[in-house]
């Protein structure tokens, strides 16, 4: 016979994960990691606190999620921007992804891996920590992508791969904290422009 336990865990889910997970990442984008209340949280999932732990565990856990989403989601052009042909077109698409991802018309501004754990406290140190490697991980696959453009003759041969790539991502979340307090995506794409204009030829 069927128990009242058996049915309550038997019963499915009465909210869709997915869309939920989309909403707190966009909280966590606009507010970052300590400003980002379980309030706030739960109100823009549209879940109680409850759910929200059944289904993502605590606020540090579900933050998790959400770059994990946002990496596969907004910030999705930094995969293809290294399948780029050549070292500048890599470049240049990192730069017009990030200045289009960071001044979208709807929704936050400014990135969630470079802003959401800027100032936080020591309840914040693991995010911090999670952010660090999150951004130190994207320079290294820059890194990557420009030391086989040296051996590929596409850069010289003097290039300094993992300079030149913290370059270009520095320049990139420069942008993404201009683009937050509110600088316009042409004067963006004008700083960028300027930016890459000496870029080194083989």
């Amino acid at each position: 016979m069927e128990t009242k336990k058996s049915r309550q865990t038997g019963r499915p889910r009465g909210f869709d994960a997915d869309e939920a997970l989309e909403r707190a990442m966009l909280v966590f984008w606009e507010l970052g990691y300590e400003g980002a209340s379980l309030s706030n949280l739960t109100d823009a999932m549209g879940i109680s606190t409850t759910s929200m732990y059944a289904a993502f565990g605590n606020k540090e856990e579900l933050f998790r999620k959400a770059l994990e989403r946002y990496t596969e989601g907004p910030s999705e052009y930094l995969a293809g921007a290294l399948e780029e042909p050549t070292a500048l077109g890599v470049a240049t698409a990192i730069l017009a992804g990030v200045i289009r991802t960071t001044t979208r018309p709807t929704g936050p501004h400014g990135c969630l891996g470079v802003q959401g754990a800027l100032a936080t406290g020591e309840s914040g140190h693991a995010v911090r920590d999670l952010l660090a490697a999150w951004r130190n991980n994207g320079c290294s696959r820059v890194r990557e992508r420009f030391q086989r453009a040296v051996d590929d003759g596409d850069l010289p041969p003097e290039t300094d791969p993992a300079l030149l790539a913290r370059y270009v991502t520095t320049l990139a979340f420069g942008i993404a904290v201009q683009a937050a307090s509110g600088v316009d995506r042409g004067e963006l794409q004008e700083m960028a422009d300027a930016a890459l204009r000496n870029w080194p030829l083989a």
